[in-house]
């Protein structure tokens, strides 16, 4: 009984872990690295060939967005996860890979014109059809043997349609292993979807820490809190744009919006309309509603049974077409626009910022996490002025972050996770940033008297001795080039940074007309260097 840590380990995406039990090799999760990347992630330890079935705990990206990339390099297994998940999976990694195939074709369009090497896309829409006919779905809280000493059980862990944790029963001669992945655990009172449910023991646990040395600051009311924001923002003329993750978030965003305009909280702006535009947003929105007996919590499922859609409304304006979202700037109405991807990354988004952010009467709502190195988290930190499509765009619009809108539990929901399983012979911390790892981890250590490990990539665990067998080291992400020339160059860059550091500082005090000066000189150096 050997695991082998591979993804998520002091970072926040890309979560990956290999196991070999009982005669097989398996992964749970497969996730595609968003964001900064701070820690190289060692390969798997075999040929996709050799994975006999992979275990998914949700649908998020960044734990099912490379299964796509494993079928294309052979894998034939079986993904196991719930019904909902492999519905979502079924549109969301379509659409992930039309964003790959989307950007080979612009890369190589630019690159041939110098006589770049074609780009080849991480996978194709052929691969991603591949890997969605290989998901066996599963009902929750029924365990499944899935081959001869390996059982698994899926429980609601209140993060997304269909999310689970994972109960892993491994069993080979006379000693058995019980095993809980807590995949992204959710926050509490969430619209929709249940609150996680625990698990009562376990041998060893694997938990995630994305905020596992925060606590959410959560509204008391979040639709009044909402309101607010777009009551401001239309008495001011503006309209509000929210980059949002298109599954779970929007949906979420939309369920609000309904109360909001059924109890009047927005005066003055009746009919205000609301766009969701993705098209991604639009189908997992369907099979939100088709999925509503199974995942939707007590609160939603009253307005069901009542005959209400929680998560529609009149002035609902889905579009589809790229027309129609390029039609969405014309409308002069204050209005809502709901767009992804959620850290603006990539998508519709773009666009809508690009139209939008320079306007001082708008306000741009972050309403999920952001990730380091993204062009949201750039917003959030106070940027001045970005690129979008090759274009400087200057910020004037008003940057907001609605508070406790989180679909993670903070650091109380995750050690009330933690604190639910008994008989716990050890604890393993994956899936934060390293500062929120380390912290959450000492927190198990003084409140649970735990022993608990915190792996990088490449880390190895005996499951049935209970040993580290590799404690594996950090392997930083290079950020240069590993050449002498190259090193003498950027130290020399570096130096000059400094130095151009220490001007701006010395330069309070000086006339209006030498630092207008200096910043149109420094504007243009970034123009040049497409910084």
């Amino acid at each position: 009984m050997k695991m082998t840590f591979i993804g998520a380990t002091h970072e926040v995406t890309g979560s990956c872990t290999y196991i070999e039990a009982c005669g097989k090799k398996f992964l749970v999760d497969f996730g595609m690295q968003q964001g900064e990347d701070v820690f190289e992630n060692v390969q798997i330890p075999v040929s996709p060939s050799n994975i006999d079935f992979v275990l998914l705990t949700h649908a998020h990206i960044d734990h099912s967005g490379l299964l796509p990339l494993l079928y294309a390099g052979g894998f034939q297994g079986e993904i196991h996860a719930t019904e909902a998940t492999a519905n979502l999976c079924s549109v969301m990694l379509r659409d992930s890979a039309h964003i790959q195939e989307f950007e080979a074709e612009w890369r190589n369009r630019k690159g041939a014109r110098r006589g770049d090497p074609e780009y080849e896309p991480i996978y194709t829409m052929e691969d991603a059809i591949g890997a969605i006919e290989l998901f066996v779905p599963h009902p929750y809280e029924t365990e499944t043997e899935l081959s001869e000493g390996i059982k698994v059980l899926f429980r609601d862990a209140g993060h997304l349609l269909g999310s689970s944790s994972i109960l892993l029963t491994l069993t080979e001669g006379d000693v058995t292993r019980t095993f809980a992945f807590s995949g992204d655990i959710g926050n509490i009172h969430q619209p929709l979807i249940r609150d996680p449910q625990h698990f009562t023991s376990a041998d060893y646990i694997m938990i995630e820490s994305t905020y596992g040395n925060r606590i959410h600051d959560r509204p008391v009311n979040y639709a009044a809190s909402l309101a607010k924001v777009l009551q401001e923002t239309f008495d001011r003329g503006g309209s509000v744009i929210i980059p949002s993750f298109a599954v779970g978030r929007t949906q979420e965003m939309l369920y609000f919006l309904r109360h909001i305009k059924a109890e009047g909280l927005v005066t003055g702006h009746d009919g205000f309309p609301v766009y969701v535009d993705s098209p991604l947003a639009n189908e997992a929105t369907d099979i939100f509603i088709s999925n509503r007996e199974s995942c939707y919590d007590e609160e939603a499922l009253s307005f069901v049974r009542q005959g209400i859609n929680p998560i529609t409304f009149p002035d609902l304006i889905r579009t589809v077409t790229s027309n129609d979202s390029v039609a969405i700037n014309s409308d002069e109405r204050p209005k809502v626009i709901i767009s992804a991807s959620g850290m603006c990354e990539a998508g519709r988004i773009k666009h809508h910022l690009k139209h939008n952010l320079w306007k001082k009467q708008n306000t741009i709502l972050f309403v999920g996490y952001q990730a380091g190195n993204t062009l949201g988290r750039a917003l959030i930190d106070g940027a001045k002025r970005v690129k979008l499509f090759g274009e400087t765009v200057k910020v004037a619009a008003r940057i907001m972050q609605l508070p406790g809108i989180s679909g993670h539990a903070d650091m109380n929901g995750l050690l009330e996770w933690a604190k639910a399983v008994s008989g716990v012979k050890r604890i393993f911390v994956n899936h934060g940033e390293a500062s929120s790892s380390e912290s959450f981890a000492q927190r198990l250590r003084d409140e649970l008297g735990a022993e608990v490990y915190v792996p990088f990539s490449g880390a190895e665990f005996d499951l049935a001795e209970n040993v580290i067998t590799i404690d594996a080291e950090p392997i930083p992400v290079p950020r240069k080039k590993n050449t002498a020339n190259f090193n003498i160059a950027y130290s020399d860059l570096v130096a000059a940074s400094e130095r151009l550091s220490a001007l701006i500082k010395d330069s309070d005090g000086r006339a209006n007309a030498d630092m207008r000066k200096l910043t149109e000189a420094i504007h243009k150096l970034c123009d040049e260097w497409k910084l």
